[in-house]
């Protein structure tokens, strides 16, 4: 694992210990892996519909569709636009059960278990659907968990293919990272912040952090990093124990 080779922090209030999932603590992206996860394990006849998948993606490269349109569209294709939560819940915890046994950076682990014991409140923020992500936070011991959340206009136990609210990337994210800290009354002044991302997105997390970690970064945040004094680390080296 890089040594982070951070100072003594002095005493604040509050340390906040931020975190984005997908290739920072994961080893891959998580979505399309969960989508393909359910639909082979629940209606089968679903896959004949991966073409279409196909042209969405066509469509968001091409700018006609957006992030949270493409989401929606993959989610109702291959899972359907209405589901009960208790239908998929089991293959929610089946998939975080593969991911956390299989996927997971062992230095993202590592420094996870470095920050709580350091005293730093984990904060998990991702554009994940909640969905699963909840499966994997509990697994990883993260009770904070602010992550993309899907309608369910008549309660609890349907779920809608479409997004409530932002899909928690970027700007979105921050604003959720805002709200959160609002509501657990911690100011920026009183707390110590470090955060941990792979991709230029999170710019506005880590722009905000005191310690920003650009961790086994995609090509832009690497280039990025250093004009910005932030710390490059490859979690790809370590080995899970």
């Amino acid at each position: 694992m890089d040594d982070l080779s951070v100072p003594v922090v002095p005493e604040y209030a509050h340390r906040v210990a931020m975190y984005d999932m997908d290739r920072t603590i994961t080893r891959a992206g998580t979505y399309s892996g969960f989508l393909m996860h359910v639909v082979r394990r629940r209606q089968q006849w679903r896959m004949l519909l991966t073409p279409l998948v196909g042209l969405a993606g066509a469509a968001y490269t091409l700018g006609l569709i957006d992030r949270s349109r493409l989401k929606a569209i993959n989610l109702r294709l291959l899972i359907g636009p209405r589901f009960r939560r208790d239908e998929i819940a089991p293959l929610a915890e089946s998939y975080a059960d593969k991911v956390v046994a299989r996927g997971l950076h062992g230095a993202a682990l590592e420094q996870l278990e470095a920050d709580r014991a350091a005293g730093y409140r984990v904060l998990l923020a991702t554009a994940s659907f909640h969905l699963y992500v909840d499966a994997i936070a509990k697994r990883l011991r993260i009770e904070d968990v602010l992550a993309t959340r899907l309608d369910e206009p008549d309660g609890a136990d349907h779920v809608h293919a479409r997004l409530s609210g932002d899909n928690c990337y970027g700007e979105a994210k921050f604003a959720r990272i805002s709200d959160w800290m609002a509501a657990n009354a911690i100011t920026r002044d009183a707390a110590h912040i470090r955060a941990y991302s792979d991709h230029v997105s999170d710019h506005p997390m880590l722009h905000f952090a005191d310690e920003a970690v650009a961790t086994t970064p995609s090509r832009k945040l690497r280039k990025l990093a250093p004009t910005m004094g932030w710390t490059v680390v490859d979690w790809r080296a370590a080995k899970r124990r």
